[in-house]
């Protein structure tokens, strides 16, 4: 809940709004008649491939580029591959877009019914890093950073957004036995359980450890979750991974146990919808339907002008065609109109302070600003903590300027990180 209009230029207060006693029963989106998978492998080279057009392809069977690359999709639909082709995603990252010509008569792929005959815990990296949330289990594999702590996210991280609440409201059942499941399979035996505060009582023995996070926005982001809960602060530049932590969705915890009780990958995503007039729905879709589908179930036109969010109104990113997908980290789908979308600036900053004091981080951001407006990223790094910030937009909110401050902080840090990168490769 806001205290203010989400668009003014005051202080705010936000609160996480707990959603109803009955909450509302998920509408489902009917399977798209095309499906749309992105693989983060880039389309290098026609060499090798292992999917061509015209190819069929069974529901629930991966979609891998090539032999040696990891990445993959798993075909919530069977059908024939309509096309391959390059697809350019957040801060020009070279991927891979796949369209499926959806043919139910396609049959079903077992891969994953047969290796759960026997699972390991490489059940998790080779058939379910697509599960609704999107975990990131190849964490679990890389040894020099062990994993000793799980810490399942069942609060939502944005305002406007309901869909881990609805999990964790709706399927306790589902989420106990995925975490009995994660704990066989991966041995690890510490895992928390994160929920909004005075949301729901009585759970009883779920086989982790249950915390209540604070309901003031951005109470409910991973890092300050972690500090919260565990005492722990995530280092500027880290992860919580490095920490030994990691932090999983609730609906991947859920999604789990579908996986292992009906034999295939799960693949329907919950998905909270942000009507123009602020009026919220919750929607089941396939991953891999496009937006359009999903927003036409509820009647919802989106006209020249208007605004599409992928995630929340803090910290959710712009979508830019109707016919991009559902994708497995998509927890909420937001349309502002035209009229209400807050128009930014170049005016300079005029040391009001807001941002300074609203910062969970304690950056102060009216001098990081001016060295990320002058591309100075190692200095901003250096000298005013852009590594510690940890994007819950709470600045941009309230920048008297209407300067787009998230924007320059995600731009610096990825240039720094190419930058990095760079150093390593060329020594």
């Amino acid at each position: 809940m806001l205290k203010k209009s989400f668009f003014g230029f005051l202080k705010p207060w936000i609160t996480y709004e707990r959603i109803s006693k009955k909450p509302l029963v998920p509408q489902t989106v009917s399977p798209p008649g095309q499906a749309v998978f992105i693989i983060d492998t880039p389309y290098a080279t026609q060499n090798n491939v292992l999917l061509q057009p015209s190819v069929a392809v069974k529901a629930f069977q991966k979609l891998r580029l090539y032999e040696e690359a990891p990445a993959y999709a798993i075909a919530s639909v069977g059908g024939k591959i309509a096309h391959i082709e390059p697809y350019i995603g957040s801060f020009g990252k070279k991927q891979t877009r796949i369209t499926l010509d959806h043919d139910p008569h396609q049959g079903e792929d077992d891969s994953f019914a047969q290796a759960a005959a026997e699972p390991g815990v490489a059940i998790l990296t080779d058939f379910l890093e697509c599960l609704p949330g999107k975990p990131d289990f190849w964490r679990l594999q890389q040894r020099e950073k062990p994993i000793s702590t799980l810490l399942v996210c069942a609060a939502d991280g944005d305002v406007m957004v309901n869909t881990r609440q609805h999990v964790i409201n709706t399927r306790m059942d589902a989420v106990q036995d995925g975490i009995a499941r994660l704990k066989s399979l991966t041995g690890i035996d510490d895992v928390r359980i994160a929920v909004p505060k005075d949301f729901i009582h009585g759970y009883g023995h779920i086989g982790a450890t249950v915390h209540f996070v604070d309901t003031v926005y951005p109470a409910a982001l991973p890092n300050l979750m972690i500090q919260q809960v565990m005492g722990k602060v995530v280092p500027a530049g880290k992860t919580p991974e490095d920490l030994g932590i990691m932090p999983i969705s609730v609906e991947s915890i859920a999604a789990l146990t579908d996986s292992f009780q009906t034999g295939k990958p799960a693949c329907e995503k919950i998905l909270t919808v942000v009507a123009p007039d602020g009026t919220r729905h919750l929607a089941a879709a396939r991953i891999g339907t496009c937006i359009r589908s999903v927003l036409d179930a509820f009647g919802i036109d989106v006209a020249d002008g208007d605004r599409l969010i992928q995630g929340g109104p803090m910290t959710g990113s712009p979508l830019y065609s109707l016919d991009q997908p559902i994708t497995p980290e998509m927890d909420a789908l937001m349309v502002q109109k035209g009229t209400e979308v807050p128009a930014y600036a170049d005016t300079p900053c005029i040391n009001c302070g807001e941002c300074n004091r609203v910062c969970p981080a304690r950056i102060q951001v009216n001098m990081l600003i001016r060295f990320l407006e002058a591309r100075q990223y190692q200095e901003a790094a250096d000298l005013y903590d852009l590594l510690s910030c940890i994007d819950c937009g709470l600045c941009t909110f309230v920048c008297v300027s209407r300067i787009p401050i998230s924007q320059y902080i995600a731009l610096g840090k990825h240039e720094l990180a190419l930058a990095h990168s760079a150093e390593e490769v060329h020594g």
